[in-house]
């Protein structure tokens, strides 16, 4: 079996920064213990099949994996996939709103025009599914509790994948986290799903943040799509952002690995009660085949 597939930088213009994904545009035939074993041979943070048998005028089916796991939803490999596709021209280049068949539903999404157009998806519907303790989760992260902003919980909320929030005071905060294994598990036993740890700090353009997701087999994500949307939520609720129709923010994430990128928010309606958009540009970086 030849299996072509590509690979493209994230969230950013600029290659070989952004979070990379590998996308095969036709897994046709590929079963699914093969798609985990191909994600964990490729390593990165994520790896996407779409599936055409599988997809119709109402979506075209989209699996997404990490190293570990598949998962429902992904932010980064939604954006990369729709790329692909339209550059394929799998999706014609015209057309502006189409929709990916995801495990968690389906997903829309919209192409920005430009020369070098930004993709966003609609945030499926976000939930708050519980709390953390705040002086637990800091020293999970290796940071003393006096570095959070005062007041603001440590909260789980998930738009498919469930995501532990911590605000911290500001960058070097954010910079200086360093995960704990062993009291990172202790924190998180008992949680139904494995939890994504985010911990950001409030900027003027937005936030600065860092996600860590070990028990997904992704130490550090560089740029995380799928917490972005309830990254929105989250500030929204605790007044660290405006929560106002038409609001636009960047979430900064991903430097500290030398991988800087930057995902864009569009709130539509009052705290996004019409939908929470997540956008993105993406770079071609690889053309390849795997031979199986």
């Amino acid at each position: 079996m030849k299996l072509a597939y590509h690979v493209v930088d994230v969230f950013t213009t600029t290659p070989l920064e952004g979070n990379a994904l590998a996308v095969f545009p036709d897994a046709t035939d590929v079963d699914s213990a093969t798609m985990q074993r191909i994600a964990r041979e490729l390593n990165l943070s994520e790896t996407t099949f779409v599936l055409p048998a599988e997809s119709s005028a109402d979506g075209i089916r989209v699996r997404i994996f990490t190293p570990a796991s598949e998962l429902p939803f992904a932010g980064h490999p939604t954006i990369g996939t729709a790329y692909i596709l339209r550059r394929l021209g799998i999706v014609p280049p015209e057309k502006q709103r189409f929709v990916l068949s995801e495990n968690v539903g389906p997903v829309p999404i919209r192409v920005e025009a430009g020369d070098d157009p930004i993709l966003w998806l609609t945030t499926p519907p976000i939930r708050k599914l519980g709390e953390l303790g705040r002086e637990r989760s800091a020293r999970a992260l290796s940071l003393t509790p006096d570095r959070l902003v005062p007041g603001v919980p440590c909260e789980i909320l998930s738009a498919g994948n469930p995501i532990a929030f911590l605000a911290v005071r500001d960058g070097t905060a954010v910079d200086d986290a360093r995960v704990d294994s062993a009291l990172l598990i202790d924190l998180l036993r008992g949680t139904k799903n494995p939890v994504c740890m985010f911990v950001f700090a409030p900027t003027e353009g937005g936030a600065y943040s860092r996600m860590f997701a070990p028990l997904l087999g992704v130490p550090e994500d560089p740029a995380t799509g799928s917490a972005t949307g309830p990254l929105a939520a989250f500030m929204m609720k605790h007044g660290l952002v405006s929560s106002a129709d038409a609001t636009r923010f960047i979430s900064e994430q991903g430097v500290k690995m030398g991988r800087r990128s930057l995902l864009h928010v569009l709130i539509n309606g009052e705290h996004g009660k019409r939908a929470i958009e997540v956008g993105g540009n993406v770079v071609h970086v690889a053309e390849a085949a795997m031979h199986l």
